[in-house]
């Protein structure tokens, strides 16, 4: 297994339909990080094509000049699922119990997820359904910071480094044939996590790890 048991334990084990289910309307990042995101999508997607929003939320940072074929969403709260309007459809589901996604094989052309992946309390089974649905040649961007709900993460993100957290998920696309070797995109603050927290300066980290589908 990817992860050990003890690795996947959350601080708070209750239901996660429970801790989602009064919607947030926040972006959980700062405008520094969502601009960084924003310009990489920008970047690294293409018009016209399939798209799924993976653990979504009110929003999703998509270019707004770009137009996508189809933008499937999903999250854990349905009234945030439906405010956001880049979404041409959305369904709920919780993942951790349930990781098999009811998506089609080889149907999108990029895969995102935005500071979730933290949560996954099985990331091996998860990446493992971002390769079968990519098609061949697509693209899979998983972006985060240095934020999380701390009771709802797993032990192995809690406990570790921001660049152990980047090792992680490079992990993740690594344990699964098919992915190319992840692309990993840091722009870090200097300044003190303590000071990001207390709101001095400095902004929100920004990480994302990318891969391909190759086969």
């Amino acid at each position: 297994m990817l992860l050990r048991p003890n690795q996947r334990t959350k601080l708070d084990d209750s239901s996660d339909e429970l801790f989602y289910s009064q919607p947030r309307f926040v972006t959980h990042v700062d405008e520094g990080f969502i601009d960084r995101l924003t310009n990489l999508y920008r970047d690294r997607l293409k018009p016209n094509t399939r798209i799924f929003d993976m653990m979504s939320s009110h929003i999703s940072h998509l270019p707004e000049e770009i137009k996508f074929a189809h933008v499937e969403g999903h999250g854990m709260n349905e009234q945030e699922l439906s405010d956001n309007r880049r979404l041409d459809s959305y369904f709920v589901q919780n993942l951790n119990e349930n990781p098999k996604l009811p998506l089609k094989d080889e149907d999108f052309d990029a895969v995102l997820n935005c500071v979730s992946v933290q949560y996954l309390q099985y990331p091996d089974a998860i990446f493992a359904e971002i390769h079968r649905i990519l098609k061949p040649g697509g693209i899979a961007i998983i972006s985060f910071s240095n934020r999380m709900f701390y009771q709802k993460a797993i032990a192995a993100w809690r406990d570790g480094t921001e660049a152990s957290r980047v090792e992680l998920v490079k992990s993740y696309f690594q344990s699964i044939p098919g992915f190319n070797e992840p692309e990993v995109i840091v722009h870090s603050s200097a300044v003190p996590n303590l000071f990001q927290m207390l709101g001095v300066g400095g902004g929100d980290p920004f990480y994302a790890v990318l891969a391909h589908r190759v086969s």
